[in-house]
């Protein structure tokens, strides 16, 4: 009987445990996205300009604009 509690404990804590891994990393990794996002107003220009495009400020704006509306969702 006491072998039982013993793995019954030792399960629910490794579920918690992972549970409890992953939300933290999850909200260390948004936190960290936020503060550094992945793609900057120049690496937009450049990749445009690397596909044949001229890139107005405009349209950087515009493309900035909805990745940062689809990174908040």
């Amino acid at each position: 009987m006491d072998t039982i509690w013993v793995v019954l404990i030792g399960i629910l804590a490794l579920i918690v445990g992972v549970a409890l891994g992953f939300f933290i990393a999850r909200k260390y990794m948004m936190n960290y996205l936020k503060k550094n996002p992945p793609i900057n107003e120049q690496m937009l220009r450049t990749m445009m300009m690397q596909m044949g495009q001229k890139p107005s400020q405009k349209k950087i704006n515009q493309m900035m604009r909805s990745m940062n509306n689809q990174q908040n969702k």
